[in-house]
């Protein structure tokens, strides 16, 4: 028991920034991300023994934060209502590296919208695998996939740009 749990720590050392990237995209919000990766590792813990291949931890962690991510958002009241104004868009220093500007436009999608987005160019997941993990048909994964990517195309223009960068 105390070799697993060593084992578990340095695991846990080793993966966690990049655990906690992911836990990010899927939240929005770092201080829920911190909750989430840690929920997702108190379940890995109490599984850690019966888990063959190490080498598909980070997945089973991952899949477990999308699940519990789930659960969480099905839990919750409907806080955050859509807009049809977009707000007001900052001046850019340098267009060609926007990493953090794609992180705050998908931290502004509403729950189910940044879920699908991650599950589904994150994760690599199918439209029918993300309708089976949330729960919905593969309709609504694809109408609520396209109208996040289509607010974050708006998210991501130039002022005075009429097309979104590319």
């Amino acid at each position: 028991m105390i070799a697993s749990h060593e084992e578990f720590r340095e695991y846990v050392v080793t993966r966690g920034s990049a655990l906690l990237r992911a836990a990010n995209q899927l939240t929005g919000n770092p201080a829920d991300a911190e909750d989430l990766l840690q929920a997702a590792l108190a379940k890995t813990y109490v599984a850690w023994d019966r888990i063959q291949d190490r080498a598909a931890l980070d997945g089973y962690v991952r899949r477990a934060m999308v699940n519990i991510n789930i659960s969480w958002w099905r839990r919750r009241k409907l806080e955050e209502y859509p807009s049809d104004e977009i707000p007001d868009i900052p001046v850019y220093q340098d267009p060609g590296h926007r990493y953090d500007e794609l992180e705050n436009a998908l931290r502004r999608l509403p729950a189910r919208q940044r879920t699908a987005i991650v599950l589904r160019y994150y994760e690599d997941m199918t439209e029918p695998e993300i309708a089976k993990a949330l729960g919905i048909s593969v309709g609504t994964v694809k109408s609520t996939v396209s109208r996040a990517m289509a607010k974050l195309r708006g998210d991501l223009l130039i002022p005075g740009q009429r097309q979104p960068l590319g």
